[in-house]
């Protein structure tokens, strides 16, 4: 666990036209430049933790120029509004998922993968996803997200209500349910954590939206389960019933909700920590220790 990577992926999405968000969503595109020039708190996090970070720009909104540190993987400027019609069709969906497993395949070099997002409106398409995946009703999966008052969180339900209405013929498989309601870089997400399994890294899954893409992405392939370590527990409401689902116990649990990967990048210490534990620590045996005067195992 000497080398980490973070990667983000940045998207925009259709149903934000429906006020799902406190935000606008011109700030996805603006946060892709923070990220660039490393004023933001995953950048100041990974430079003071020796960690890398790669921007993927897999379907944010705007005219972007070339940016260090950010690569340009757009499918199409933001998904659609999954309330009147499917997020992405199967070929997007491919295309996306592929964006992912290209940045995993980048990031061989590193021994563990940092999983992270940007994006307006995605609290709301992981809530969609995650009662897609589960069969769980909105009250239990859509929360607050960038901070949304009363008023702002009863939208999101009913849209989410809506959403499952419109799409529940394409919730028995788990790749048509991520196009129908997921996001662009929901589906990156997804990409990048079976191929960064599939090359033997270690995945560290950050908050809510990555651990909905994690489940996802287990769905699509169970196998890849031994190598995902959940970074934290967030704030947001649906990411308990998330991890349960996935029976996972994750190493931090802070109260954060920011996302762009930060969650993963705090736990990365922990992870390099437990290797060179496992690597290291001299056994009983092998340091001279005395066993337990009742006789019982150390």
């Amino acid at each position: 666990m000497d080398h980490g990577r973070i990667l983000i992926f940045a998207a925009d999405h259709g149903v934000t036209v429906e006020g799902v968000s406190a935000y606008p969503r011109e700030v996805t595109a603006q946060m892709v430049r923070t990220f660039s020039s490393g004023g933001a708190a995953i950048t100041v996090l990974a430079r003071t933790l020796g960690l890398e970070v790669e921007v993927v720009d897999v379907g944010v909104d705007a005219e972007l120029p070339e940016l260090p540190g950010v690569v340009a993987a757009r499918v199409r400027r933001g998904s659609r509004n999954f309330v009147y019609e499917p997020a992405m069709n199967l070929e997007e969906l491919e295309a996306a998922l592929e964006a992912g497993r290209a940045a995993a395949r980048r990031a061989v070099e590193a021994d563990a993968v940092g999983l992270g997002d940007m994006g307006i409106g995605n609290t709301t398409a992981a809530s969609a996803l995650l009662s897609a995946l589960t069969g769980a009703s909105p009250a239990e999966t859509v929360g607050r997200g960038t901070g949304v008052d009363d008023r702002g969180l009863a939208v999101k339900r009913s849209v989410v209500e809506a959403t499952l209405g419109l799409h529940t013929p394409c919730f028995s498989d788990p790749r048509s349910a991520l196009a129908a309601v997921g996001g662009l870089e929901i589906a990156a997400l997804a990409g990048a954590a079976m191929e960064a399994a599939r090359l033997r890294r270690a995945v560290l899954v950050d908050g809510f939206i990555s651990t909905v893409a994690a489940l996802a992405a287990v769905r699509l392939d169970p196998e890849i389960r031994p190598a995902l370590f959940y970074s934290h527990r967030s704030a947001e409401a649906g990411h308990g019933l998330a991890l349960a689902v996935l029976g996972a116990s994750p190493l931090l649990d802070l109260g954060m909700r920011l996302g762009e990967g930060t969650g993963s990048a705090l736990a990365f210490p922990i992870l390099k920590g437990a290797a060179a534990i496992l690597r290291e620590m001299a056994t009983f045996a092998q340091a001279g220790v005395a066993d337990r005067a009742d006789g019982g195992n150390p």
